[in-house]
Parts: C-alpha cells; structure tokens; sequence
C-alpha cells in the first residue's frame, strides 16, 4: 500500500478546482439500486439500534440501565466484552450475494467500520478487528469476493470519523473505557465539540487508504462526520488518493458524502433516511433502511417498511436523478433475518417484470405528478402520506417514456396529464401504451387533459405499476 501522504500519480491533485472534474461512472448512474449493510458487534447486544456502544456508556439513558441489568458494571463487561460473541459462525457470503441479486442489487456496500471501531476486514493497523478478533475473519474480502463472483459492483463504507467522540461517555463514570488496556479500541474517547487531532486524522486516512487498496471498492461512502472543517485537506488527500487508484485499476469508482463536505461536482451527495423534492442536475443517492428504528439487526420491534413504501420510495428517487442505498441488519451469526429476505425477494419479483423503467434510465422533463408530497432532506422517509393513483413518477431510456403509477388505480383507469395535448410536454405522437408485465392490449386515448389509459383486469404485479409509452416513428 503506497503511503496515504504521497497521492499516487494521475489525472487529479488535492484540491477541490481539480477534484471537481469528477465523472460519475455509467455503472452507477445505470445500476440505480444497491444494498447496504449494517453488521458489527452491536448486533450482539441487538438492544435499540447501533449506536449502543454510545449509549451504554451514557448514564440514565435506557441502553444503560439495559446494560447494568443484563450484564452488570461496565468495569466488569464492557463493549469490548461482546467482541468474543460476535462470532459469524453462519456468515455465508455467497448467499448474500444471491440474495441481493435476487432482489435486484446492482452494487454492495457493507460497514467496514462503524462508529464502534471493530473493523469488519482484517486490517494491518489494528487488532482490533474482525481477522484478528471476534470472528477471525476477513468478513469485508470475503463478501467483495462474492459480490463480484454474482456481477455486482463491491463498494464499502467507512463511519471511523465519529470514532473521535463515540465512547465518551466511559470517560464520565468508573467503566472500561478508561482502562489503559483498551485504550486502542475506546480512544480518543474525546468531547464531541472538540476537533480530532492529527494523529486521529492521520490514521483515519491511512484506514481510509488501506480499504482502497486492499478491496479496490468502486463506492467508498462517509458518515456525517467529516464535514468537520479539520476533515477538509484529509477529504481532498483521500478523494485525489482513491480517484488516481482507480485511475489505475481502469475502473469508474464514486465517493458519497452528506451535508457540504465536499463540492457538488467532486463526489456523490447522499441523503440519509431521505429525498429530494424535485430532479437534481448531479446524480444523487438516498442511503435508508429496510426498518424505521435501526440501521443494525435489533431484537425489539424493528418497524419494517412496506415492499410497496419502498418501492414507491425508489421510483421517486430514480425519477430525480437518484439511487437508492438500501440497508439490512444481519444477525450476529451472519443470518439475514427472515423478514428482511422476503422483503428483498419481494423487491426483486418487481425488478423482474419493471426492472427496464429503473435500470438504465435517465430523468424525463420533469419527476412526476400527484398530490402527495415529498419533503426535501435528511430524515423525512418515513413523513410522507401513502402515495395515491393520482401519484405517478416518469424515467425514460432514449424516446421510450415510462409512467410509473404509484398506487393501481381504484376505477381501473389511469389519467397521465403530464401528457396532455396542451402540455407541450411530450410533443411526440404515441405509437403504443402498454402495461409492463402484461401482454393483454390496452384502450387509450390521448387529449387536452391528459393521456388516458384503461387498465386490465388483473394486475401484472404487486406494487408499483408501470406504463411503457412508445413514440411513433
């Protein structure tokens, strides 16, 4: 691994006019759904979501006296303490990789590392790591491995930058995090109103480096984090360090990131838990989750989405310009729990019959129409009403237009007005109208108000229904 000071050599210098000429590659732009994947040691303790290592730590709070009641002090178990049962003894990485093809994946995308600071992957800079502890395994090689074996694009992510604060908490009452001992795992341990310092950023880049080298990812997603402006000469070391490598490699790769942490142009902007409310000019992602209360497995009530809600939620997103980074949480013996398998086959049955509206597509002149709104930005996903009939989104692959209708509608017949004579939208005359999914003819007729579109009897499919409109020549 070259030294993440020295930039290997290549198109692109650290700094933002350079990083800024940027090239979202084809495979992302066309691949429109992958999935991400949150697994560590905080599926042991599987107690309200991931952020249990912070939280245990935090006096009063119910994960706390969750923890003094199941396992005692933290003096005497602390977090480090659930490593030996993170064992993974079930972790079949050849049937992930099934399964989400199955379910339509284009890409991969699991937690290297997460705020906890156990590595997933057997890294040279620690110990603290799943090759060396816990599972001792290469749980991230060996999942890269089979993604690709399954012709999907292998990417990673990295939550190392919060590390810097995430088990303060320990600092302010008698518990492990302030043992020597463990000092490699819990520190810093530092305030979060306080900058990380170099050696943190230093060795936050040179993990950052490592995962590009050892795993050659073609996504490197960022947690919130690093927009802290002591992150910013580190961001334009890594992006120009990881644009040069895959220079090399002769591969297109991207780098996600929220809020401004970097420039529009010199990276891909992702929203958590959220979307936008109309068609932006650069291709956009929303990272969101199979569950509404956690983002790693839990035992307690998860919350699950509705194949139809995130169905919904992905031909919105694709409509504007996005893709959709859709996460599940393995057990700690690396099972995918059985509701989030069937709602990943139930994904997949769509991507079947509708998949041509999704992959491959590009924004129409505009999103869609329908009175259910969209709110714009983080943590909105879960704000909206259930989309109607009358909600119906627009993808397009050259001068074929495709409707998406959000929900079937109650009388049988669709009513596109985006499409309607006066509104100079589409000013092409339609050739065909048909129902993907559906060999039986359709009745149509086009006017000021609208195209409109008798549906059949029976249904094509579950969720989400689309019109494949053709021009005629």
């Amino acid at each position: 691994m070259t030294s993440p000071t020295l930039v290997p050599d290549g198109p692109f210098q650290p700094d933002w006019s350079s990083l800024s000429a940027y090239q979202v590659p084809s495979w992302y732009k066309d691949g429109k759904f992958g999935i991400f994947i949150h697994w560590g040691v905080y599926s042991v303790p599987a107690f309200e979501n991931e952020w249990y290592p912070l939280s245990m730590y935090q006096k009063d709070s119910e994960a706390y006296k969750h923890h003094i009641a199941t396992y005692g002090p933290h003096t005497d178990f602390g977090y480090k303490d659930f490593i030996p049962l993170f064992k993974a003894e079930k972790y079949d990485p050849d049937q992930w990789a099934d399964l989400f093809r199955k379910a339509g994946a284009r890409f991969v995308v699991p937690v290297a590392e997460h705020h906890d600071g156990f590595a997933m992957y057997d890294t040279l800079l620690s110990d603290w790591c799943a090759g060396k502890m816990g599972p001792k395994r290469d749980l991230v090689g060996e999942l890269a491995e089979a993604v690709r074996k399954h012709w999907m694009t292998f990417g990673v992510s990295s939550h190392r930058a919060e590390h810097w604060w995430f088990m303060n908490g320990g600092m302010d009452f008698e518990s492990d995090v302030q043992d020597p001992k463990y000092a490699a795992f819990y520190g810093p341990a530092q305030h979060r109103d306080t900058q990380p310092n170099q050696e943190f950023l230093d060795d936050w880049l040179a993990r950052s480096c490592e995962l590009v080298d050892r795993y050659q990812p073609q996504l490197f997603w960022f947690d919130w984090w690093i927009k802290e402006p002591a992150f910013e000469p580190y961001l334009k070391r890594f992006a120009a360090y990881y644009y040069n490598r895959a220079a090399q490699w002769e591969r297109g790769v991207a780098i996600n990131y929220k809020f401004d942490a970097f420039p529009p142009q010199a990276a891909v902007f992702d929203v958590e838990r959220g979307q936008l409310d109309d068609i932006n000019p650069d291709f956009w992602q929303t990272d969101t989750s199979l569950t509404r209360v956690s983002w790693g497995y839990v035992k307690t009530e998860r919350g699950y989405k509705s194949a139809d809600q995130i169905i919904g939620d992905l031909a919105d997103i694709v409509s504007k310009n996005g893709a959709l980074l859709l996460n599940v949480g393995p057990k700690p013996d690396g099972t995918i729990p059985e509701e989030e398998e069937a709602l990943l086959l139930e994904i997949g049955a769509w991507m079947q019959i509708n998949g041509e509206a999704i992959y491959d597509s590009t924004p129409w002149k505009v999103f869609g129409e329908g009175p259910t709104r969209v709110e714009s930005g983080e943590f909105t996903d879960t704000n909206r009403n259930d989309f109607t009939s009358r909600d119906i989104r627009f993808t397009r692959r050259g001068d074929t237009l495709y409707a998406i209708l959000l929900a079937w509608p109650t009388k049988g017949e669709a009513l596109i007005q985006s499409l309607g004579t006066d509104m100079r939208l589409y000013t092409q005359e339609i050739d065909s109208v048909r129902l993907l999914g559906c060999n039986a003819d359709l009745k149509w007729s086009r006017s000021s108000r609208g195209l409109r579109v008798r549906l059949p009897d029976q249904k094509p499919c579950d969720h989400v229904f689309v019109l494949k409109i053709t021009p005629g020549s």
